[in-house]
């Protein structure tokens, strides 16, 4: 990838120059590109765009999952027990916990932040009130989940929900709309310092629970519009930590200093997917879907837009951390397969035919137009869109990349409104997150209505009744076999055209600050993108000795 040339000057100097000094014990973190920041510390709309590390920093949850060690680990609850029958989940919080203006964090917090859910439906993401009765302190630190049915997934989107404190949060008229410019967490990093349009700082919170913890004083960002401004400041010496695509990363950025800079991408991320939606013809039609996977050469794909860091996706469009998940059947559909021919011949038989100029024509003569898109800034992605459209276009289909900034994106795709888009997914500790927002029609949104994913608009009864069966089923043998028939479903219908799983994008330099995972001490991910993870990476990482 070549840098835009009003940028050569600075990569001539990031390539010469040692990193300037820096104030000590200060860690640089690149993970949002963003032109200028907004000062949003919502945790509980996830609409908001809140700013790093708002949901899983600044605010903490009960339980994380980690999908690198596959380990649940106590947080702000030091366990949970379920009822006999599966109704009731009881979970222990720890004591001692204050939140940063000094309060006792207590089960009321808890109850709390999930009523709140409830009164107000656009927070309620994950949709627990669909499987929760009632949720109520038991004591000082217990909180007691009543169930209206058995949901045994529903652990997981308890356990991982951001928790904010009553005594503020009470106060809010709008906590859709709410800004929260001031926040009040349990998290490590609570105190906002900084906060200008180009650079934001977040000091330690002063009543943090874990004793010498975050030894990290401050975390500062600086807005970085595109991938490319960020990897030069990360080749530079300007960030300490980021999730950044970066070209020949072990190149230009590893082999500058080895004996500091690391990265570690594992295939835990979420799968990349071309999202069709499915509410617009012809891309309501399985034979167009299907048809469009064929025509991409994923291997070309991989290798030009993802410099090699990533695989094709097979046809269960599951990630590395699902392996033990993964059913051979399901995996070896054809319809992810480069096939020109196959592709073709998918197009004839629903009625695209080609016009004289080539080029497909919809049923009512009319050229078929597809655009795909993307946000601008995202290299990796924008040059993954410039392959697919290409290789569309030798379909016959008018395909076109469109670019947007991100939050104009971002509301697109989550409203509905666009042919293709290239996207992530939505995972959890088993493949049963992953699925219901492919497949489950209890995700599908009409266009136009805000949904937290299934951005296609898609559900099919058949792999719902199995994801159903999953939510009462406790036997690994049983979960297994049904997630099985889950995976052939999604095979079948071809709802979403998976291209890659995303690399879990992590570097570091440990010149000043030690600590990072990295896959010899895979205790969390790398990447900062990845949550709940940078909890533990946030509490892990201390300055480096003199």
């Amino acid at each position: 990838m070549k840098p835009a040339l009003w940028l050569l000057p600075v990569l001539l100097v990031a390539c010469t120059s040692e990193p300037r000094p820096r104030p000590p014990g200060v860690l640089f973190v690149s993970v949002e590109q963003q032109s200028a920041w907004v000062r949003n510390f919502n945790p509980v709309f996830t609409g908001a765009g809140a700013r790093w590390p708002t949901r899983a920093g600044v605010y903490e949850c009960m339980e994380l999952f980690i999908p690198s060690t596959g380990q649940w680990t106590p947080w702000l609850a030091t366990g949970h027990a379920w009822s006999e029958d599966h109704r009731t989940l009881r979970f222990t919080l720890r004591e001692g916990v204050r939140w940063s203006d000094g309060k006792p964090f207590t089960a009321e917090d808890v109850a709390f932040t999930f009523q709140l859910l409830k009164k107000h439906a656009a927070l309620d993401a994950g949709g627990v009130w669909r499987f929760l009765e009632d949720v109520r302190a038991d004591g000082t630190h217990a909180v007691v989940f009543q169930f209206s049915r058995i949901y045994i997934p529903g652990f997981s989107e308890l356990a991982h929900q951001p928790l904010i404190p009553r005594h503020v949060w009470e106060h809010v008229a709008d906590p859709v709309t709410f800004t929260n410019p001031e926040p009040v967490g349990t998290g490590p990093f609570t105190q906002v310092t900084v906060f200008r349009n180009q650079v934001y700082e977040l000091g330690r919170n002063p009543y943090y629970w874990q004793p010498g913890k975050p030894a990290v004083s401050a975390l500062r960002f600086l807005a970085f519009p595109t991938n490319d401004q960020a990897n030069l400041a990360l080749v530079e010496g300007e960030v300490d930590w980021a999730g950044n695509f970066v070209p020949s990363v072990d190149r230009t950025f590893v082999s500058r200093d080895p004996a500091h800079h690391s990265r570690w991408f594992p295939l835990f991320g979420s799968t990349v997917f071309l999202y069709p939606n499915t509410t617009r013809p012809p891309l309501d039609d399985v034979r167009v879907r299907k048809a469009l996977s064929m025509a991409l050469d994923r291997e070309r794909l991989v290798d030009i837009a993802m410099y090699g860091y990533t695989r094709p996706a097979d046809a269960t469009a599951l990630n590395d951390s699902y392996t033990g998940w993964r059913d051979a059947e399901a995996a070896n559909g054809a319809w992810v397969r480069h096939d020109e021919e196959a592709a073709n011949r998918l197009m004839d038989e629903a009625g695209l035919e080609r016009g004289p100029d080539g080029m497909r024509l919809m049923p009512d003569g009319t050229p078929l137009e597809l655009e795909i898109e993307v946000v601008g800034g995202w290299s990796d992605w924008v040059r993954a869109g410039q392959v697919l459209a290409r290789d569309l276009r030798k379909l016959g289909v008018n395909a076109h990349l469109k670019t947007y900034e991100f939050g104009a994106w971002y509301a697109r795709l989550q409203k509905g409104e666009f042919q293709l888009a290239i996207s992530w997914s939505l995972d959890g500790p088993t493949p049963y997150t992953f699925y219901k927002w492919l497949l489950s029609p209890r995700t599908v949104r009409p266009v136009g209505e805000v949904a937290a994913a299934n951005w296609h608009r898609y559900g099919d009864a058949e792999a719902d009744a199995l994801l159903t069966r999953f939510e009462t089923e406790s036997s690994p043998e049983v979960q297994k076999e049904l997630m099985a028939g889950v995976q052939r479903r999604f095979s079948e219908t071809a709802p979403a055209i998976p291209l890659f799983p995303n690399p879990s994008w992590g570097e570091a330099s440990s010149r000043r600050f030690t600590g990072f995972p990295s896959a010899q001490n895979p205790y969390a991910r790398l990447s900062p993108h990845a949550e709940p993870d940078s909890l533990l990476v946030l509490t892990a990482l201390a300055p480096r000795e003199p």
